[in-house]
């Protein structure tokens, strides 16, 4: 679904992603990275690094406190492998030549990432690079002009879904076994039926994610309800359970999911117009999302991405235009940890976290020195 901007634990390994050093430069040595944060994140806060552009990044891919890369607006995409002293403009020629609209990208290391572009019809497209992005390999176009890609998620190195807004009444499920490739439309019979004018927020790249080798989660809203689907097998069947989240408006409902194994899970949205209220903005899922809780204390306002600090008990950080919250306890309270606008935020497994968004925005989560 377009925003109107545009106008409309792991159930097994979790996949282990590589990590570059920062090159050294000839002329001078590089400043010491700032120690890793703690793991209840007292006295950090995100430290912006420069990325020279003035787009929209709502496309995020943690690979680690070195490397990150993001997508957005622009056809544009950036590759770091320094922590974020520098960029590299790996962006797609045919992409910036057409303006695509990124809105989700997954890197498997500094050199290998899938993104995807959103848009009705063909504007809806996957490309993939091997080679830090010196080229692009674009794997799929949406041939349906009835069909809206959203976002994308991977269960590892191979295996991939993308989902699309309904189609025929049921959300679209694409799937790749051989690391964005090739993909071929998974058949509808295990998908429930959408409710009227029920979509996905293509937002932060975070309405489809998974966890462990099958697992996968769908958040939708613009229905009656805000809901969220599971699937156990790779996107074939589906389950759907209501969130607390409110809904009932085309820019209501959750607009990201963050699970840190099979049961427990994070789901943050509201209602992204500026100057409306978002109550209820957060709810927290302890079985696997068959149901939901509403958050005791939640954000105070629109959240669009959500990402579990690595190796914590129950801490996760929660992004939005007004600000970052952070919770302790497993998403039941949450609290501002800062203001500053971001769109998606994304942690890696040695506790590098980034978040990204408008006017060329993206920072690493530091100590505060």
């Amino acid at each position: 679904m377009r925003l109107l901007e545009l106008g409309t634990g792991l159930c097994a390994a979790a996949l282990v992603v590589g990590v570059l050093a920062a090159p050294a430069r000839a002329e001078a040595a590089p400043a010491p990275d700032p120690a890793p944060v703690a793991q209840d994140v007292r006295g950090a806060g995100w430290a912006l690094k420069d990325t020279g552009k003035d787009v929209r990044f709502r496309g995020l891919a943690a690979v680690g406190r070195s490397t990150a890369w993001v997508a957005g607006s622009k056809g544009t995409v950036l590759r770091t492998v320094d922590g974020g002293r520098s960029w590299r403009d790996v962006s797609p020629p045919g992409a910036v030549a057409e303006g695509l609209e990124f809105r989700d990208i997954e890197a498997f290391d500094a050199r290998r990432a899938v993104a995807l572009s959103i848009g009705e019809g063909e504007a809806s497209r996957v490309l993939r690079t091997e080679d830090g992005g010196a080229t692009w390999t674009e794997t799929f176009r949406n041939p349906d002009p009835r069909a809206f890609y959203d976002c994308l998620t991977f269960f590892d190195a191979r295996h991939g879904l993308a989902m699309s807004d309904p189609v025929d009444g049921k959300f679209r499920i694409l799937a790749t076994d051989d690391g964005g490739r090739n993909w071929r439309v998974l058949p509808g019979e295990g998908m429930p039926g959408a409710l009227p004018g029920e979509a996905a927020f293509a937002a932060s790249g975070q309405c489809l994610v998974s966890s462990g080798p099958r697992d996968v989660w769908l958040a939708t809203g613009g229905g009656a309800q805000a809901r969220v689907l599971h699937s156990a097998d790779r996107g074939l069947t589906w389950r759907v359970a209501e969130s607390t989240v409110p809904a009932g408006d085309p820019a209501r409902g959750v607009f990201a999911l963050a699970f840190r194994d099979c049961t427990r899970g994070l789901a943050v949205g509201g209602d992204y117009r500026t100057g409306e209220a978002s109550p209820r903005a957060a709810a927290v899922s302890a079985d696997g999302g068959r149901s939901w809780r509403q958050a005791v204390t939640p954000p105070q306002a629109y959240r669009s991405g959500a990402a579990w600090f690595p190796y914590s008990g129950g801490t996760a950080l929660a992004v939005g235009p007004t600000g970052t919250d952070v919770t302790t306890d497993g998403g039941r309270g949450w609290r501002s940890l800062e203001t500053g606008s971001f769109d998606t935020v994304d942690c890696a497994a040695d506790t590098g976290c980034w978040a990204a968004g408008e006017k060329g925005r993206v920072a690493r989560l530091e100590r505060r020195r």
